[in-house]
């Protein structure tokens, strides 16, 4: 379940990243190669785009990039997605005795499968008291995001590494949110196994 969460705009996310291994073999020697995870990915700019931050990062490790995936001793598979959004209502001060907020709030299942579906409620109208006010109530809509890496030995199929950053903000764009993802990923790489760590993202 993802646990973390974000206020407003300005405010930073948080990413829980968890990862498990084995033990990773050094650099030295080794060659990797990036791979989509997901066949429907496989060939895409956009993929090759987000492949690039995560060769990047495993170069500045040490580890050699290799030609092809048939050449390198480790494959480095990689997914990355982000969910449909869900409305979230927030109570802040008064309300202007002229104004009637309203608000929705829509359903919404992540194709990227993490976390729990999201379900919404039923919406309506606001009210308020023209002499006494009462609190703002306004709607924004959060989106769950998240990328999955997992790290085998090419010539036996055998997981070394499984890794999951996931998040939510109120942005959706993936050229945002992959990038700091991958950023979270790889900070204090590999890390524990079976440790789950909270790192805060730059807003957009």
């Amino acid at each position: 379940i993802v646990l973390a969460s974000l206020a407003a705009c300005a405010t930073p996310f948080n990413a829980d990243v968890s990862r498990f291994q084995t033990q990773l073999p050094a650099p030295q020697g080794e060659s990797y190669f990036v791979v989509a995870d997901d066949p429907a990915l496989a060939g895409g700019l956009e993929f090759a785009q987000y492949a690039d931050l995560v060769e990047a990062q495993m170069s500045r490790l040490g580890y050699a990039q290799a030609a092809s995936a048939e050449n390198a001793s480790l494959l480095v598979r990689f997914d990355y997605g982000v969910s449909t959004g869900r409305e979230r209502v927030r109570t802040t001060g008064f309300r202007d005795p002229f104004y009637d907020p309203w608000f929705g709030s829509r359903w919404g299942r992540s194709r990227f499968g993490y976390g729990r579906p999201f379900y919404g409620s039923r919406w309506g109208f606001g009210f308020y008291d023209p002499w006494f006010g009462g609190p703002d109530v306004r709607s924004y809509t959060v989106y769950t995001s998240g990328i999955d890496m997992k790290i085998d030995r090419a010539a036996t199929g055998e997981r070394l590494f499984e890794g999951k950053a996931q998040a939510i903000s109120t942005s959706n764009r993936l050229q945002y949110l992959v990038p700091n993802l991958v950023e979270a990923m790889f900070t204090d790489f590999p890390g524990n196994s079976g440790e789950t760590l909270r790192i805060s993202i730059a807003p957009e």
